[in-house]
């Protein structure tokens, strides 16, 4: 594997930020901080406002308010080619008149460098991708995953301080795409370099990502760790948008320290009120909660299997009961639970928590 010597990675932080196009917000107001060294995702559904933020990042936008920061200097107003940040475009971009050696060297050589150290420079990011011996292909002879390899050398060839992905696996098949999030993220941690990283795939986000910034509308609407955003989200959005969750209705019967008992149907649990008082509130529950018993007996909610799929690693269950349907994920794919089977929906001592009843934005 070839040695590389990056510059140091820096910092990246947004303070305030707002972006205008006309009367139209694409960013409101947003804060967020990004330490060196690490992989971030702006993580959001369409039109929430990642990819400006990423493009704000890149010196493609310029912010409207507010300041951006790399490495603590402030770039708010720098063109893209005086930020030492480097992209990774969904479209890989790469130009198909030249080889992957002549794609890769291109940088360099634009920057000054001379033919020989732009080639050297070159062919120590393929090889750190894998794609030596790919000096003389075209762009048009590789697959998607290799083409997207060769777009990551290109950037990295210029040893930015920041390295930024826009939706860079949402052209690959699911295999690929989890093969390609598993290097990326071993790149850049064998590396130590600072990613920003854009997509609206969860499932990728909590993959590859030391810290996650979800945004709704404009704003963020939470962020933390993969871990705190799914284990404990501050909306029903966040509770909705981050991995499967049911959504439901109960009530706050009591507290008793840090713990809130609530009526959920026929059953009541005892879990932590997350500063809630008494009263209405939503329950997340993710699928992998709930655990399913058949028969009419015994512990947790009383239900009927609507719907039951097969999908080689586990089953998946929609399972009407008296607070509404549940998906449930059961791992246990030797026993199948028929339609029509009648069971008890009993809760894991994990994946539940109360979120504010409020709409789809923020706590």
């Amino acid at each position: 594997m070839a040695n590389m010597s990056p510059r140091a990675p820096a910092s990246v932080e947004f303070r305030k930020v707002t972006k205008r196009y006309g009367e139209v917000v694409a960013v409101d107001d947003v804060s967020f901080a990004v330490e060196a060294g690490t992989l971030a995702t702006l993580l959001g559904p369409s039109g929430c406002g990642k990819t400006t933020t990423l493009r704000m990042i890149a010196g493609l936008e310029l912010p409207s308010e507010g300041r951006v920061l790399i490495g603590g200097a402030d770039v708010s107003r720098l063109a893209a080619a005086e930020r030492d940040v480097s992209m990774v475009f969904q479209s890989y971009a790469l130009f198909p008149h030249m080889t992957v050696l002549e794609n890769v060297a291109y940088g360099p050589s634009v920057a000054g460098a001379s033919k020989a150290e732009a080639t050297r420079l070159a062919r120590d990011k393929l090889a750190l991708l894998g794609l030596g011996g790919y000096d003389e292909r075209w762009p048009s002879e590789l697959s998607g995953g290799q083409q997207q390899r060769v777009a990551v050398a290109r950037a990295l060839v210029l040893e930015p301080r920041v390295l930024l992905f826009d939706e860079p696996l949402s052209n690959l098949d699911a295999k690929l795409r989890r093969r390609l999030r598993e290097d990326i993220r071993d790149l850049q941690r064998r590396l130590g370099l600072t990613v920003v990283y854009v997509t609206h795939d969860q499932q990728e986000a909590l993959a590859v990502s030391d810290k996650i910034v979800v945004m709704s509308n404009a704003k963020i609407a939470q962020e933390g760790s993969p871990r705190a955003l799914y284990e404990a989200p501050v909306s029903r959005f966040v509770a909705d948008f981050i991995g499967d969750a049911n959504l439901v209705e109960i009530e706050i019967v009591a507290r008793e320290g840090e713990l809130a008992r609530i009526a959920l149907g026929e059953t009541t649990l005892a879990l932590g009120h997350r500063g809630h008082g008494l009263g209405p509130a939503i329950l997340a529950i993710r699928p992998e909660a709930l655990t399913l018993e058949p028969g009419d007996g015994g512990a947790g909610l009383a239900g009927k299997v609507l719907k039951a799929a097969y999908l080689g690693t586990h089953m998946e269950y929609v399972v009407a009961t008296s607070v509404g349907e549940l998906f449930v994920i059961d791992r246990r794919v030797i026993r199948t639970l028929a339609p029509g089977t009648a069971v008890r929906a009993q809760f894991a001592g994990h994946g539940l928590a109360l979120v504010p009843r409020g709409g789809n934005g923020e706590t």
